[in-house]
């Protein structure tokens, strides 16, 4: 579905100034907060035209170039962009920023998780980090991470029990996994079935510990994984690979979270799906117009200057921006590169550069 236009989400006019764009987005927002029985999709359409035009740079990009001139805001579409994304269990979760919506879907997307989930087993969540250019994350790419945690042991397989040996009935809970503790509350004494703090619940312990891992089924080592990053993917997003955290004696493996940092590029910048950069022409050419060449993260691009064109002017160049993380309908591929040309005034003439000027 085409997204409608920002000023009609509003209700304001293209000749709206600052305060009249934030009182109409105060009063809507107010009307259709979903805390206030609101409707949800409309406020999220709310804060989404509100982002950018309460900003001056984006608001003329966006009088000059529609939705394209501002990129795509996966925000705005109400889901995880990065939702099925890579095998063996890879997921990404992703930061909605400051649009005012991060209430809303905080819930959708789940950080570290202890031990317990659902009532089950399993390993501990682990965390790690690694950096990727700023190429790396428009075009997508693989990487390698190394991280420590605990995993099965070789020994013993898992099983905690020096191979030879059988398990047998915890004498603790005498194999029934529970023990009963007496628990004294003002209404008096309750007994309560509780998980057995030598078997942890299996009922069964090792006739002899594994002289690896000491009976825990589990020892310390370091792994190393090769992870598919997404094209598009944003800064300070993190990618999670179900099973790969921290193993468990009879449980399933925790998950390991890779925090993905984005390191700045010395031309670009990013916003969304658009890139961004600047480009210096002289005085002389803008008035009479020429043809630039400017660099692109595809290489370089010829882009005309049209005579007379003004200092902070932008120029758009469509599909040589981000890659779409997810595809709007009817969209490109990729957004664009917003080119903002900056006319460079001479500042020392000579006597005859200052008499041609005033003669002109």
């Amino acid at each position: 579905m085409a997204k409608r236009d920002y000023y009609e989400v509003l209700g304001v006019g293209k000749s709206a100034n600052a305060d009249e764009v934030k009182k109409a987005f105060r009063k809507a927002a107010i009307e259709h907060h979903p805390d206030r029985g609101g409707n949800e999709e409309k406020f999220k359409e709310l804060n989404e035209a509100y982002e950018v035009l309460s900003n001056p740079d984006k608001r003329k990009r966006y009088d000059q170039f529609g939705h394209a001139g501002v990129g795509s805001s996966a925000a705005s579409d109400g889901g995880n962009p990065y939702a099925g994304f890579g095998g063996q269990g890879q997921n990404i979760n992703f930061d909605f920023g400051d649009l005012g919506l991060g209430d809303i879907f905080s819930s959708f997307f789940g950080g570290g998780q202890g031990p317990q989930q659902g009532g089950r087993r399993r390993g501990q969540d682990i965390n790690t980090g690694t950096e990727i250019t700023f190429e790396q994350a428009i075009f997508g790419t693989e990487i390698a991470v190394r991280y420590g945690a605990q995993i099965e042991c070789h020994h013993c397989k898992g099983s905690t029990v020096e191979p030879g040996h059988q398990m047998k009935d915890c004498s603790e809970c005498a194999g029934h996994g529970q023990i009963n503790h007496n628990v004294r509350t003002v209404f008096g004494v309750i007994r309560q079935a509780v998980v057995c703090p030598t078997c942890q619940g299996a009922g069964k312990v090792p006739e002899k510990k594994c002289t690896v891992c000491g009976g825990s089924g589990t020892q310390y080592k370091y792994r190393d994984l090769n992870i598919k990053v997404p094209a598009g993917i944003e800064d300070a997003s993190t990618i999670r690979l179900r099973g790969q955290g921290n193993a468990l004696a009879g449980a399933e493996s925790g998950d390991l979270f890779v925090d993905i940092r984005v390191k700045p590029h010395k031309h670009f910048t990013r916003e969304g799906d658009l890139i961004l950069s600047e480009e210096h022409v002289g005085m002389v050419p803008a008035t009479l117009g020429t043809e630039i060449e400017v660099e692109t993260v595809d290489g370089p691009v010829r882009m005309k200057i049209p005579a007379g064109t003004q200092s902070g002017t932008d120029f758009k160049l469509s599909g040589h921006g981000v890659s779409h993380i997810k595809r709007i309908p009817g969209a490109s591929g990729r957004g664009a590169h917003i080119v903002t040309v900056i006319v460079d005034t001479p500042t020392k003439l000579t006597r005859g550069q200052r008499d041609l000027l005033e003669h002109f």
